[in-house]
């Protein structure tokens, strides 16, 4: 039984024997009824009337803070759950930061009711502390002992149960899950080995890139983490894979950086110069937990990753990592070795990919992380100057769409200064001179091909006058000209 079963059966075990004392409570009124004198059964059945009517038109639901010597889970759900329901009103609350978190949490005290409103229907809880006493080796020793009490109206009490009770438990992971610290965790031959926090900063909302594109893949990622049932109707691993391509300085670190921060996922990113054979590479997959992203950066300059033809041809070795053996850990029955994984391959030039490594099913999405356009230079332009109109941005967006500039170059040349003005100024310099540089280019290529082109004609002169002196036997170019005109003369004559 999972755990979230074993909170339901608990729940569900506190309404047994609240039922249960409704229903003593209706027969200990059937026998006043029938035995106790008139006046008494008056007096008595007015008592129970009340006690019965107050017990019947609300429940109450203790929910402890261990059960046994385990932890409670619905306990601790509660706990994260209720502490985004605190209402201004509310004179007591605790404060509270450890040393792993970034920020400080806040929280209701003992005593202090919280009313949850959940469709509709009125919740009211309250934390209870009592210190109690138990004896050890040491003595005497003074515990804190905590609860829950849930209160709320008989009648939902099915909702409460199939509704309000999961939506606890779903959204505290939720909560817990960005709260939680990122780490990024690289391998060592073939272990995850080495792990730091992962401080990037980069959000969608930072990135320098096309809207359009940014939103489509913020859609894609959020459809993706909620088809869990439609991956397992249709057959398919529940993973997602994305290739990230185009010039360096285009963004396509930010981007792993943003969307690990967006899904709340941890980054492995696969060294492959540390694995020696496939069979290293399939223990490296397995021992990656679910909700996490892989990412192989610059996948063409990894490691020699000859095509599955040329394998065939060459005897493959044990020590070493293949095509093949990839695309069986990102494909293949390895594949479903977890659940709710995003895979990440990065590189500078798509074209030297083998193409059985870009179909989908292996890269579902193709993301080109192209050059700096107006959308991505006015969220460089806030986020490094907190500015989102300037009468230069109009000049900017014209020279952008003649340039080819990475967000790196604007970025460094929004960093040379903190007076806008300046900044903006050094960008649209930087701007013209490589609208320049690249006239020049254009300008030595249209020569170079002018050069060509004049160079094959000369060297089709050449293959006729190397004709005509075979033919004619005269080696001179006049005489040959010459012996041309006197030809055609002839024949005109």
């Amino acid at each position: 039984m999972d755990s979230r079963s074993k909170v339901m059966e608990t729940a569900k075990n506190y309404l047994t024997t609240a039922a249960s004392v409704a229903a003593s409570a209706m027969l200990a009124r059937t026998v006043i009824n029938e035995f106790l004198p008139s006046d008494l059964r008056s007096l008595a059945s007015t008592g129970i009337h009340k006690l019965f009517g107050r017990f019947s038109a609300e429940h109450t639901i203790i929910i402890p803070q261990t059960e046994g010597l385990n932890p409670n889970e619905l306990y601790d759900a509660a706990s994260i759950y209720l502490r985004t329901k605190i209402s201004p009103t509310m004179k007591r609350l605790r404060a509270s930061k450890s040393e792993d978190k970034n920020k400080v949490v806040i929280t209701f005290d003992v005593g202090e009711e919280i009313i949850d409103i959940f469709h509709g229907t009125e919740y009211k809880w309250m934390l209870i502390s009592q210190e109690e006493t138990s004896n050890s080796r040491n003595g005497e020793k003074s515990i804190q002992i905590r609860w829950f009490e849930l209160k709320f109206h008989s009648k939902y009490k099915d909702v409460m149960l199939d509704n309000y009770f999961p939506h606890i438990l779903e959204r505290s992971k939720e909560i817990k899950a960005a709260d939680r610290l990122l780490k990024i965790i690289t391998n060592k031959y073939d272990e995850w080995h080495y792990s730091i926090e992962l401080n990037h900063p980069a959000t969608f909302k930072t990135l320098a890139m096309d809207a359009e594109l940014k939103r489509m893949i913020m859609e894609d990622l959020a459809r993706f983490v909620k088809r869990k049932e439609y991956y397992k109707r249709i057959g398919k691993a529940w993973k997602r894979g994305y290739l990230l391509f185009g010039p360096p300085g285009t963004g396509k670190s930010s981007l792993i950086a943003a969307i690990a921060n967006y899904l709340r996922f941890d980054i492995y990113d696969l060294d492959l110069k540390e694995i020696c054979s496939n069979s290293e590479l399939k223990t490296l997959l397995v021992g990656m937990p679910n909700k996490s992203m892989l990412v192989i950066e610059d996948i063409d300059c990894s490691i020699d990753l000859r095509n599955r033809d040329e394998e065939k041809e060459k005897k493959s070795k044990d020590d070493e990592v293949t095509l093949s053996g990839i695309l069986n850990c990102v494909d293949g029955l390895w594949s479903t070795s977890g659940e709710e994984r995003i895979i990440v391959f990065t590189t500078n030039y798509k074209d030297r990919l083998d193409p059985a490594l870009l179909r989908p099913g292996r890269m579902d999405m193709h993301i080109h992380m192209g050059h700096c356009g107006p959308d991505g230079f006015r969220v460089l332009a806030s986020n490094y100057h907190c500015i989102h109109d300037h009468p230069i941005f109009e000049e900017i967006d014209e020279l952008l769409k003649e340039v080819e500039v990475t967000p790196a170059e604007v970025s460094e040349e929004l960093l040379r200064s903190d007076d806008v003005d300046i900044a903006l100024r050094g960008l649209v310099k930087l701007l013209h001179k490589k609208r320049k540089e690249s006239q020049e280019e254009k300008h030595k290529a249209e020569d170079s091909q002018d050069n060509q082109q004049r160079d094959g004609e000369s060297k089709q002169i050449d293959q006729e006058k190397q004709h005509l002196e075979s033919e004619t036997g005269v080696s001179n170019y006049e005489s040959i000209e010459e012996i041309i005109g006197d030809q055609d003369w002839s024949q005109d004559a």
